[in-house]
This record gives C-alpha cells, sequence and structure tokens, in this order.
C-alpha cells in the first residue's frame, strides 16, 4: 500500500503549525515556571553558571548559621563581663568599708623609749641620743625596714618632722614627750594588725634611749573586728558569685569566659577563619582569692591590698570587654558581608536563567495568533482536494 501523499502547500503549512505549536509549548512553559533556561539542553552555559552560583550561595548560607551562633555566644560572653563587672565593683565597695570602719585595735602596736633629757619634737638630740647614733628598725607590716642616723647634717635625722618622715615607709609613727624626752613609736593605721620590728642600732645600745626595747603586740578591738569578719563574709560571697557567673556564661557549649575558643569560618573554602580565644575569668583567673576571717582585712593595709587586687580584676575585665566589643564588630560586619554577597549570587544566577514574564506573555499571545492563522491556512491548502471530493460524490 502506497503511503499518503500531501502536497507541498499542505506540508509546508503543517510544518509551520508544528513549529508553532512546538514555540507555544516553549512559552507555556517559562511562563509556568518563571525561568527561560530549566535544563541544560535549554542553555548549557548559562544553566551550569547559574547552577554553580547558587551552590556557593547556598554553601555561604549553611555558614551564616554558625556565625550567627558565633555572634551569640560573644553576646552571651559580653553580659558575662558585664555582671563580672558589677560584682567586681561590689566587692571593692565592700573592701573600701574596711577603710572606713574603725581601727580594729584599741591600742596598737607600740615601743616607748627611755628618757632622753633635753630632747624635743625641734630637737631629738638629748642625754641619750647623741649626733650619730643609728637607729634600725626592721619590716613592720610589710614595710620598708628603717634606718636612719641622728644628726644635724644632710641626710640625717634631728626633728620629729623627719623622723616620722622616716618613719612612714615602715607603717611606723613616732611622737615625743617634751617634758622627758621619751619618744613613743607606733603602728600606724595600715599596719595597726602588725608589731613593730626589731629594733637595733647605736640608739639602742647600753645607756641609750632605745636599750632593749621592744614593741608591744595590739589589742584587738572586739566590737571592730567583728565588724570586720562580716566584711569577709560578704566579700567571700561576691567571689563565689563571680566564680557560678564566669561558669555560667555560655551558649550552645561555648563559654569564651571559661577557657574555650571560638572559631568561626566565613567561606565556603574553609580559608577565611577567625578564631577568638577564650580567657578564664573566675575568681582564681582574676586574681581574687576568698579572704579569712580574723586573719584579713584586719587592717587598713590588708584592705588597700585586696582593692589593688580588685582594681587589677577590674582592668583585665575592661579590657577582655573591648576586645569581645572589636571581635563582635568583625564577626557581624562578615555576616552582613555574607548576606549581600548571597544576594549577589542569587541575582546573578537569576540573571542568567529568569524569563521576562511580559516578553512571554506577549509571545504567547502572538503565538496563539500565528496556530490560528495556520489552521486556517492548511484548511485552505485542502480546498482543491475538497473539490474533488465533491465531484466524485
Amino acid at each position: 500500500m502506497s503511503g499518503i501523499v500531501l502536497s507541498a502547500s499542505v506540508r509546508q503549512n503543517l510544518l509551520s503549525l508544528q513549529s508553532t505549536a512546538d514555540l507555544l509549548s516553549t512559552t507555556q512553559v517559562r511562563l509556568s515556571t518563571g525561568r527561560k533556561v530549566n535544563t541544560a539542553l535549554d542553555n548549557p552555559t548559562n544553566f551550569f553558571t547559574a547552577q554553580g552560583l547558587d551552590n556557593r550561595a547556598n554553601d555561604i548560607s549553611n555558614l551564616l548559621d554558625g556565625i550567627g551562633n558565633g555572634v551569640q555566644v560573644l553576646q552571651a560572653a559580653n553580659t558575662g563581663i558585664t555582671s563580672l563587672q558589677k560584682l567586681v565593683d561590689t566587692a571593692k565597695s565592700i573592701a573600701s568599708q574596711v577603710l572606713q570602719a574603725p581601727t580594729g585595735y584599741s591600742v596598737k602596736s607600740t615601743a616607748l623609749s627611755a628618757a632622753n633629757a633635753g630632747a624635743t619634737e625641734a630637737n631629738l638630740l638629748g642625754a641619750t641620743i647623741a649626733s650619730g647614733d643609728t637607729l634600725l628598725i626592721a619590716s613592720t607590716g610589710g614595710g620598708a625596714a628603717t634606718s636612719i642616723t641622728f644628726g644635724a647634717s644632710a641626710g640625717q635625722v634631728s626633728t620629729l618632722t623627719q623622723l616620722n618622715t622616716a618613719l612612714a615607709a615602715n607603717n611606723l609613727v613616732a611622737s615625743i614627750d617634751n617634758t622627758t624626752g621619751k619618744i613613743t613609736l607606733s603602728t600606724s593605721n595600715d599596719a595597726a594588725s602588725a608589731t613593730i620590728g626589731a629594733i637595733t642600732g647605736t640608739a639602742a645600745g647600753a645607756a641609750k634611749a632605745f636599750n632593749a626595747v621592744t614593741g608591744s603586740a595590739p589589742t584587738p578591738d572586739v566590737a571592730s573586728q567583728t565588724i570586720r569578719a562580716n566584711l569577709v563574709s560578704q566579700y567571700n560571697n561576691i567571689i563565689t558569685q563571680i566564680t557560678t557567673t564566669s561558669q555560667d556564661a555560655s551558649f550552645n557549649g561555648i563559654n569564651l569566659l571559661n577557657g574555650d575558643d571560638l572559631k568561626l569560618t566565613f567561606n565556603e573554602t574553609g580559608k577565611s577563619t577567625l578564631t577568638i580565644k577564650g580567657v578564664t575569668f573566675n575568681a582564681a583567673g582574676l586574681g581574687l582569692a576568698p579572704l579569712v576571717g580574723g586573719t584579713d582585712f584586719l587592717d587598713s593595709a590588708a584592705a588597700n591590698a585586696t582593692i589593688l587586687k580588685i582594681s587589677n580584676a577590674s582592668n583585665a575585665l575592661r579590657s577582655e570587654a573591648s576586645s569581645l566589643g572589636s571581635n563582635l564588630s568583625i564577626v557581624q560586619i562578615r555576616q552582613d558581608f555574607s548576606k549581600n554577597l548571597i544576594n549577589v549570587l542569587q541575582t546573578g544566577s537569576s540573571n542568567l536563567t529568569l524569563a521576562d514574564t511580559n516578553e512571554e506573555a506577549a509571545n504567547s499571545q502572538a503565538l496563539s495568533t500565528r496556530q490560528s492563522i495556520a489552521v486556517s491556512a492548511l484548511a485552505l491548502a485542502n480546498q482543491s482536494q475538497a473539490s474533488v471530493l465533491q465531484l466524485l460524490r
């Protein structure tokens, strides 16, 4: 049986109709998906380039979760430092109260010389202290040992004012009885709990003013020591809170105030990173330790030593707060950069693959019109054969 034979005009119209149908189908797919490149067959170059851009955008988007967690870790550490600073300030306030409390001793350590006839505040030289005599006093309450030479020459001591100037570094104060010339040495408020160091020198020899003179032990004031013991208890409570607060300043298992490090990755290759070193800011890490009642806060010197440690801890907290603030700024900048880069990548991908819906809608309308015309043309091409069919009837 021979094949069906179509005239040239019919075939041409049929091919045109098929082409229009294919174009209409393509346009309908673009309108439904919003993309002009849906598969590699549509445009291999654009398809694979867009796919690469999308993949990188997805990789960076996945890293944003880690960066966001990093921001929260830094925020938690910063919150912890803020609280620690308040606790340290409270501890300093408690230590400062010691300086405002009574001395703590009803009688401080004293040492009374023998009579030194003829001596006065204006001239300490007398019957038992001669020019050239030396007075050596060992360290008192952690002070600097005293070494003085009596006399009117440069660098020597002849007045009460000069003597007190020489004794100040050793936490001692002197007074004189202008009638008998007796010199009394006593500890200052800073070293009220200390006993005067050993007294030697030629001024402490036989028939001299300070012969066999030793300092008496201070007499504690019960009421004052009770106040100080209470302040020690308050201080220790603060020290405990400093340790627990530093341990609680964690986020997602990372605590920059408890020795943990934070490593953040900013790009998909892992080559752009930031490592933030943690610190140990419990009480011991800040150089602070619990005090012992009856031993610490006994006098101003002990309080000042504690205040110095607290000041150092405060400086360490401020320095770390500055470092955290700098790192937080860096991380937030990189976070914003990553978000903007993702937008750039996705926009680039869209430019390569997205269809212009206005254009495709116009194409669809035009193709529908062309299809109707092609159908009519095909009908016209078949009219001659229809006439033959009428004759055969």
